[in-house]
């Protein structure tokens, strides 16, 4: 069952999408005169097969709705996947989130994980956990986007990095995509979690170090993390193209292991020749 605080969660989210759809988009003539964006929530409540005062009450935060009739709802905002995952963990319908997650938890996967990052010589990677704190990378991670030892341990994690370390947004092209797409992952796995206290420190930390950014933690969207290809240029090196994959360990899947592959021979030799001489990319 939802907390009230995740019940006026999901209430925004389902709004937010409601306000996106037109009637067009559901199969339904517009009128004339619509004062409402989107749709009305009379008509989501008639297409989800529910009264209209529950599902008013719904977007309020007030009830708590079944996994099938929030399942007839999303597909009423035509949510696709990752959205309809959001929408679930939201009303408290997810997987269990380890007991486990303590400091000690920690070490131990980062020491398990730690020597398939470091069989990855020349592809950036990093162990991350639920928060995506760091708790591992390899040397061409920081020949790459730097040493996460030199920033403090409060704000050594992907988010605060993507939004404010110079480095990182200096040598990764075209940044704002990728950064927007790990906080919408971010969103949609921290949606069971948002009364987590390290989860409301990470925003609050952003809210102060990334001021410029504050619509990108007001937004309700969600989305898995997906495989693309990067163009990063480190100082003195020439561009490099990486291909981002992402997976889960074994031992612990509510953390990831992001992979950046170099995406061609040059792009090999290139990697290469940074993680061997680490300090040409802060020339």
């Amino acid at each position: 069952m939802s907390t009230p605080a995740t019940g006026q969660e999901l209430g925004a989210f389902l709004r937010a999408h409601r306000e996106l759809l037109q009637p067009a988009d559901v199969g339904l003539t517009a009128t004339a005169r619509r004062r409402t964006p989107g749709l009305r929530r009379e008509e989501v409540a008639s297409l989800s097969g529910v009264g209209l005062a529950w599902y008013t009450w719904l977007e309020q935060g007030r009830v708590t709705a079944s996994r099938q009739v929030l399942e007839a709802v999303a597909r009423a905002l035509r949510l696709d996947a990752a959205g309809l995952r959001h929408a679930m963990r939201l009303a408290g319908y997810h997987e269990p989130v380890p007991a486990d997650t303590d400091r000690t938890a920690a070490g131990r996967l980062a020491d398990a994980v730690r020597p398939v990052l470091d069989s990855w010589p020349a592809s950036p990677a990093v162990l991350l956990d639920r928060h995506f704190d760091l708790l591992a990378w390899n040397a061409a991670w920081s020949a790459l986007w730097g040493t996460p030892e030199t920033v403090p341990a409060d704000r050594r994690n992907l988010m605060w990095l993507m939004a404010v370390d110079h480095r990182l947004r200096g040598v990764l092209h075209d940044w704002e995509p990728l950064a927007m797409n790990v906080f919408q992952h971010f969103r949609a796995q921290a949606g069971p979690a948002l009364a987590d206290p390290r989860t409301g420190e990470l925003y609050r930390r952003l809210e102060r170090d990334a001021p410029e950014l504050r619509h990108w933690w007001g937004c309700h969207s969600v989305a898995e993390l997906t495989a693309r290809t990067v163009l990063v240029e480190p100082p003195g090196l020439g561009p490099v193209r990486l291909t981002l994959s992402s997976f889960h360990p074994v031992d612990d899947p509510s953390a990831l292991v992001l992979l950046f592959t170099p995406a061609s021979g040059t792009d090999a030799a290139r990697m290469a020749d940074l993680a061997a001489h680490p300090l040409r990319s802060t020339a």
